[in-house]
């Protein structure tokens, strides 16, 4: 006996099939030493290696071994023909093999067949019919064969080796001895494949309706997709989605917001991969998600550590720094506090962009920097609306993604020269960025859901608040950055840009040697601005001029001296007037405000005889010229008093002039300046030279404050001047003058043209 594994064979049937196992192979060559005979019984479960008595079925088929024929590997194919069903009664051996005792079921048929019989195989004749033609696995032409059997045992048994059913059901068939009793249950079976067939047959029919109108497109993209799974260039959407739903629930957003992503995230999981909604769809979400919604950085709350940083970062800039440190103890006593917006304005190259990074560095948190030099694109602050190609969000929100937290410091750099044109108004959509009580809900077109700025650090840069638009300018707290005086520059050389220099041109300490002499000739002759740029490029190229001595004469020191520098650096680019010479008549010394500080103005006077004409030459602007006539219109008016003729204006012209006629000039803070020079002219009194003067002044000889005292002090102080007279309404500005200059100073508060002329004028 051997046991068959998933495989069932009927009397009649002619089957080949493998054998490997040990004992079925020593079945099989008894066997053949013998009568040639086998008896062949199912397993119960095909998945035994070994089985025993109990697990096969003891109804099975006695089969004549035809053929058998060894294979590679210890197998042997054999061909068997089934002879008639047998019962085993009793197990023999069990080792070396299956020995049983086989009691062999005759079935004798019936030479005529019954009205009933003949009914059982008609119907199940015309049931296999049906079978075959919903079954493309079974070739058409079996039904001739089996059509012609007149036997309804060898019907029954032909039909169900032929039915793909399971083991079980085949095995009851075999046990079923009786014809009609077998013929029905072959019936049974074949009525509920041919039920199931047609199911089957529905569904694909229902499939195949559904698939047909986007077959193509749905191989393709499935092609796609493998092809992507296999360069490992996508994940599969339903993993992405997921990976999104559970990102969204760590971020902690507003309810409204989550709700609108989760929108979002179906939409997607609806649409096709290949699609160019899904990818606007995938930036979306993915952008959203990036952001940092609940992401802070600790920030530093030790003001000393805080001070420290900014103060090695930077030399002077007191009034930044100070705000800067009111700013963190607000924040270490209040624990919250909205982030303040600042305005550094200042002359170009006095560090306002880098004092930024130095708060950034002193507070600890992240930096951001963000141009606004020329933007004249609405979109570049708020963003684009989705339903534009290629949409993206505002460069607000794209930078605070790109900083990590929501608490950055964010620099608005060059706030003054934001442009407008006809895609909208940049200044005007930073006023809701810049507004502490808008921007906690700011709305970027993009996004279309609120993100909180309240918690951003703003700081904006501008060389000056005259373009800056008033309400953009109401909104911001300016803090006025001051150039730098000739000591603080002179120290800055000396502690940041001697050694950084040095260091960038590979070059050591003890290579280059500059005197504080030269760095002070490096300011007045070389530059002239309010920052330290220039500076820092002069002292640059003296490092550059050095390293190739070095390179090519392999000498290693040199020491830059005032006598020596220019062999290096050429001939001085600038001069400053100094006070020198005796006391003149009609010359005095005036003080004006440059964009790069302050300087000393000669304005000249002299009288000649003509026709009272008024010449002014100088390239004076409007304002300078109107300064002039108002001056002259004063001194009318009190010519008795001060001793000059009535007919002046009648019988001689005036010219005033101001040298270095090639620069613009105007403004009214030099009014003082020309009237005094007038007076000394038609009293023919000497003006002292050692006295610098600015105000402006009205027709009934007041004088008015100015501005850019600090500059203007400090100009004075560099052309040698002792004494310098200022409106009495700037004593307040005196305060911001270094003292070193102070000190070296003499400063007079002047009310009118009169108290001007009482210091001015010789006795």
């Amino acid at each position: 006996m051997i046991p068959l594994r998933g495989l069932s064979i009927f009397p009649s049937m002619v089957l080949h099939f493998d054998i490997g196992r040990e004992k079925s192979i020593n079945a099989l060559e008894k066997a053949m030493i013998m009568n040639q005979k086998i008896f062949l019984a199912t397993q119960k479960d095909e998945n035994t290696d070994l089985p025993t008595i109990q697990d096969f079925y003891h109804v099975g088929t006695i089969a004549k071994i035809k053929q058998m024929l060894k294979l590679p590997g210890d197998s042997i194919r054999v061909l068997v023909e089934g002879v008639s069903r047998g019962e085993i009664k009793d197990v023999v051996l069990e080792v070396p093999y299956f020995k049983c005792k086989v009691v062999s079921v005759e079935e004798v048929e019936p030479e005529e067949n019954t009205p009933h019989t003949s009914a059982l195989m008609r119907a199940a004749l015309s049931s296999f019919d049906e079978y075959l033609k919903l079954n493309p696995k079974i070739s058409k032409d079996l039904f001739a064969t089996i059509a012609s059997i007149n036997q309804p045992g060898r019907l029954a048994d032909l039909i169900t080796s032929h039915l793909d059913i399971k083991t079980e059901e085949k095995q009851i068939i075999l046990e079923t001895y009786d014809f009609d009793e077998r013929l029905k249950k072959v019936s049974e079976l074949l009525i509920r494949e041919i039920e199931i067939l047609n199911i089957e047959q529905d569904i694909n029919v229902k499939l195949k309706t559904a698939i047909n109108k986007h077959q193509k497109e749905y191989y393709l993209r499935e092609q796609l997709r493998v092809i992507q799974d296999e360069l490992g260039q996508t994940e599969d959407v339903e993993d992405e989605m997921e990976n999104w739903n559970k990102q969204l629930k760590k971020l902690k957003i507003p309810a409204k917001t989550a709700e609108k992503v989760s929108k979002e995230i179906k939409r997607f999981s609806k649409l096709p991969p290949s699609s160019s909604e899904s990818g606007i769809i995938r930036t979306y979400v993915e952008t959203i998600l990036a952001l940092p919604w609940n992401k802070a950085a600790k920030t530093n709350m030790e003001l000393k550590k805080a001070e420290r940083i900014l103060n090695e970062d930077h030399y002077g800039l007191e009034k930044v720094k100070e705000r800067v440190l009111e700013y963190l103890a607000v924040v270490q006593l209040s624990n919250s506090i909205k982030g303040p917006i600042l305005c550094l304005v200042g002359p170009p190259g006095v560090g306002k962009t880098s004092i930024a990074r130095s708060v950034a560095r002193a507070t600890n948190r992240d930096f951001v920097r963000m141009s606004l030099g020329g933007v004249r694109d609405e979109a570049e602050i708020r963003g684009h609306r989705r339903t534009y190609i290629g949409a993206i969000p505002g460069r607000v929100i794209a930078s605070i993604k790109d900083a990590g937290t929501h608490n950055p410091v964010f620099l608005l750099d060059e706030v003054d020269k934001i442009g407008a044109d006809f895609k909208g108004d940049p200044a005007s959509a930073l006023l809701e960025v810049l507004d502490p009580e808008q921007n906690k809900d700011f709305m970027d077109h993009y996004l279309e859901i609120p993100f909180d700025l309240s918690k951003v650090m703003f700081i904006t840069t501008a060389n000056t608040t005259d373009t800056i638009p008033r309400p953009l300018l109401d909104r911001m707290e300016v803090i006025n950055v001051p150039g730098y005086t000739e000591e603080e520059k002179v120290h800055i050389a000396e502690k940041y840009l001697i050694p950084k220099k040095v260091k960038e041109h590979g070059l050591k300490t003890t290579d280059i040697t500059i005197s504080e002499t030269t760095v002070r000739d490096l300011i007045n002759y070389y530059t002239r601005e309010s920052g330290v740029r220039n500076l820092e490029r002069e002292i640059a190229n003296l490092c550059r001029k050095v390293a190739r001595k070095i390179v090519t004469n392999k000498e290693r020191s040199y020491r830059i001296t005032p006598k020596n520098l220019e062999s290096y650096l050429g001939k001085k680019k600038y001069r400053f007037d100094i006070v020198e010479g005796e006391n003149e008549v009609g010359v005095t010394t005036g003080l004006a405000w440059t964009i790069v500080g302050g300087d000393t103005l000669f304005i000249e006077t002299t009288l000649v005889p003509g026709s009272g004409k008024l010449v002014l030459t100088g390239q004076l602007g409007e304002v300078m010229q109107e300064s002039a006539k108002a001056g002259i219109s004063y001194i009318r008016s009190v010519s008795d008093k001060l001793g000059v003729a009535d007919d002046f204006y009648k019988v001689q012209d005036l010219h005033i002039h101001i040298p270095e006629g090639a620069t613009p000039k105007d403004g009214p803070s030099a009014g003082v300046t020309m009237c005094t020079a007038i007076i000394s002219t038609l009293t023919n009194t000497p003006v002292r030279k050692d006295v610098a003067m600015t105000g402006e002044i009205t027709l009934r000889g007041k004088v008015l404050p100015v501005g850019g005292i600090r500059e203007k002090v400090l100009a004075a102080h560099r052309a040698g001047i002792k004494k310098v007279l200022l409106p009495a309404d700037n004593e307040r500005d005196i305060d911001d003058i270094p003292a070193a200059v102070r000190k070296k100073l003499e400063f007079v508060l002047i009310k009118t043209v009169d108290d001007a002329l009482e210091h001015a004028l010789v006795k």
